[in-house]
């Protein structure tokens, strides 16, 4: 079985008289993860979905006799789906104030909604964790850097969702089917996401810029409707784990971008599936962007499971000169550029080195990947 970096956190938290969340996205591997993890052996572990309608019951409004009658000697209570739960918070709270020898996790494919209904109740009484499609590290310590790196085109077009990376051969298939069946199945569940066609096609739109400055005037024009319904609706991707945001860096120079964001998408097989586009490799226009978006979103998964509090840029001026991704770590800044050719030539950019203590730029390719992402 693939391990995920998530379960040694999740691990190292237990029994510490608070509640742990786990975020993230439907079908990236939560319940699968939690059903085979090791340090539940010999303990004894209840799963509960909040999908299932008598559980919303029992969990919604409930007392801690009633809990503690239900969940008898179990040590440990996994509450799937944990958003769909009215007054989820307060359950959770009650869980971890009065039935100390339990440990709750609960999970949320809708992250926005869990949190929101959470933040309250449990301030100072929950740890919180994110968990992502499957990474380059994680299948690294799986089968080996090489056949790993033998992967990597593949990768490319068809990410990393678990089904994905585990069913060769049928991976359009089943892409399709995590993108029509799951991908917008929570937002849709919003109250204030009337439109479904219209989420889509913004969704589309930004598939077709990765890698660029995003205008939500452009957008908006593009899709028929107005910014500020883009921006709420890009704010609900980044929250329910379909994209990443991306700000400029702007500090020092005169004319560098002040207000410009680039978005990726968290899984390239998703982004392809949006654009319904799974053409090899190596007869894409579209590869070196396809690139750019994988080292983004694979180096920000690691990062979240090295708890690494890092802040994350891109850079450019008007007149062009950029850079594709920079870190800062305590005020200290690294500077990468994404080359998919492993023969590119890249020199750093002297405007950015005269206005920015960063006098080394590293080029990462397929040749030097593992240095970035492990």
């Amino acid at each position: 079985m693939i391990g995920r970096h998530v379960e040694l956190l999740l691990c190292e938290h237990l029994f510490q008289k608070k509640a742990i969340l786990l975020f993230g996205a439907r079908q990236v591997g939560k319940t699968t993860m939690l059903e085979s993890l090791s340090c539940f052996k010999g303990l004894k572990v209840i799963f509960l979905s909040g999908d299932e309608a008598d559980v919303r019951e029992l969990l919604t409004n409930t007392t801690s006799t009633r809990l503690q009658t239900f969940f008898g000697d179990n040590q440990v209570v996994v509450i799937d789906e944990a958003q769909q739960i009215q007054n989820i918070g307060t359950t959770l709270k009650l869980i971890t104030d009065k039935l100390k020898h339990v440990q709750v996790i609960a999970t949320g494919s809708s992250a926005f909604e869990l949190a929101n209904r959470v933040n309250e109740p449990l301030t100072g009484r929950k740890f919180e964790f994110n968990i992502y499609p499957i990474s380059f590290s994680e299948m690294v310590k799986y089968h080996g850097l090489l056949t790993e790196s033998r992967l990597i085109d593949n990768r490319l077009v068809y990410g990393y969702y678990p089904e994905i990376v585990t069913n060769a051969g049928r991976e359009e298939k089943l892409l399709r089917l995590i993108a029509n069946s799951y991908l917008y199945k929570d937002l849709l569940s919003l109250e204030s996401i009337k439109r479904s066609s219209l989420l889509e096609k913004i969704l589309k739109a930004l598939a077709l810029q990765i890698g660029n400055e995003v205008s939500y005037n452009e957008i908006a024009q593009l899709v028929g409707t107005d910014s500020k319904t883009v921006e709420k609706y890009i704010d609900l991707f980044e929250k329910a784990y379909i994209i990443i945001k991306l700000s400029a860096l702007n500090r020092n120079v005169r004319n560098e971008i002040k207000k410009g964001k680039k978005i990726y998408f968290w899984d390239n097989g998703i982004r392809n599936a949006v654009i319904n586009n799974y053409n090899p490799i190596g007869s894409r226009t579209d590869a070196g962007v396809l690139w750019e978006n994988f080292l983004v979103s694979e180096r920000m998964k690691q990062n979240q499971y090295l708890q690494r509090n890092i802040a994350c840029y891109f850079w450019r001026t008007s007149q062009q000169q950029e850079i594709d991704f920079i870190e800062e770590d305590n005020g200290v800044l690294q500077a990468f550029e994404f080359k998919l050719n492993p023969n590119a030539k890249v020199k750093i950019s002297k405007t950015f080195s005269d206005a920015y203590n960063v006098k080394e730029l590293t080029t990462v390719t397929p040749r030097n990947i593992e240095e970035f992402l492990i």
